[in-house]
C-alpha cells in the first residue's frame, strides 16, 4: 500500500481480519517446500510454518524495455525506466516515451493522457490539453476498496500547516443488511488557504465516489466549497460535505 495515506492504510489493516485475512507484520518467508497433493509449506522468519494450497508472490514490477536496443541509440534509462522530461522526450530528441516504461504513474488512464498530450503537441495545430497529473486519482479494488486523490497527510504536512477532517462510521446500507463493515473518509486541508489538497476513503464504492471528488480537488476547491454543497441523504458520499469540525490540526514538518 505504499503511496497511500498512512491513516488509510491503518484503517485497511484493522479491517482485514473481518475478511478472514491474517497479517504477519514484519515477517518474511524464508523457504517454500512442495508437499504431497500440491500442498505448499511456507517457513517464516519467526519459525512459524504454514501449509497451504497456493502461494502468490506480489513483489512488484519493472518496465519491460529489454530488447528495444535503447543503449544502441543512446536513450538514457534509470533503474530500468526510460528517462523523459515533462514533454515525454527522452535523451534522444526525436524519441519519446509514455506509459509504464517511464515508471512515473503506472496507470492506464495516465498512459492514455500522456499519449493524447504527446500527439497533440506533435501533430495538432492547437495547444495540447492541460492534464492534471498531480491530482491523478487512484484506487485499490478489494473487499474494502481504497481510493485517493491529491496529497497524503504526510506529503501535505511537508508543505503547509493543515486541518485534517476524518469520519469513520457504519454506512446505513451496511446496517440494514446486517454487515459489520465501516467506511472511513478523510479530507486534508491547507489551514491558511482552506484549499482541499487531498481526499482519501476506504469503503464500498470508494473508487466511484473518489472520481467526483477528484474533480473538486483538481479544480482547487476549498473546504468552504465542500461545506456549502448540499448532501444526498442517505448516502455515504454526503459525509464529504458534512464534516464540519477538524479532527486535528497539523503543523508543517521540517
Amino acid at each position: 500500500m505504499r503511496g497511500f495515506d498512512q491513516e488509510l492504510r491503518e484503517q485497511l489493516l484493522e479491517a482485514l481480519p473481518k475478511h478472514g485475512i491474517t497479517v504477519h507484520a514484519g515477517i518474511s518467508p524464508e523457504k517454500i517446500e512442495a508437499l504431497e497433493n500440491e500442498t505448499r509449506r511456507v517457513s517464516l522468519s519467526n519459525g512459524e510454518k504454514i501449509e497451504t494450497d497456493c502461494v502468490f508472490f506480489a513483489t512488484g514490477r519493472k518496465p519491460n524495455v529489454d530488447g528495444l536496443g535503447l543503449d544502441a541509440v543512446g536513450v538514457k534509462t534509470e533503474k530500468g525506466a526510460i528517462v523523459v522530461d515533462a514533454q515525454s522526450t527522452s535523451s534522444v530528441p526525436n524519441i519519446y516515451a509514455i506509459g509504464d516504461v517511464t515508471d512515473r504513474i503506472n496507470l492506464t488512464p495516465v498512459a492514455i493522457g500522456e499519449g493524447h498530450t504527446l500527439a497533440e503537441r506533435l501533430f495538432s495545430k492547437h495547444p495540447p490539453r492541460d492534464w492534471s497529473y498531480e491530482t491523478t486519482p487512484k484506487a485499490v479494488f478489494f473487499s474494502e476498496t481504497l481510493a485517493s486523490v491529491g496529497l497524503t497527510e504526510e506529503e501535505a504536512a511537508r508543505q503547509a500547516d493543515l486541518e485534517v477532517f476524518t469520519a469513520s462510521f457504519r454506512p446505513l446500507r451496511q446496517t440494514l443488511i446486517g454487515r459489520d463493515r465501516k467506511a472511513f473518509m478523510k479530507l486534508v486541508v491547507e489551514r491558511e488557504s482552506q484549499k482541499v489538497v487531498g481526499a482519501h476513503m476506504m469503503g464500498e464504492a470508494a473508487a466511484e465516489l473518489m472520481q467526483g471528488v477528484a474533480i473538486a480537488v483538481t479544480g482547487g476547491l476549498t473546504k468552504r466549497d465542500f461545506d456549502r454543497t448540499i448532501g444526498i441523504h442517505p448516502t455515504t458520499a454526503e459525509e464529504f460535505v458534512t464534516m464540519r469540525s477538524p479532527t486535528r490540526q497539523v503543523s508543517k514538518t521540517a
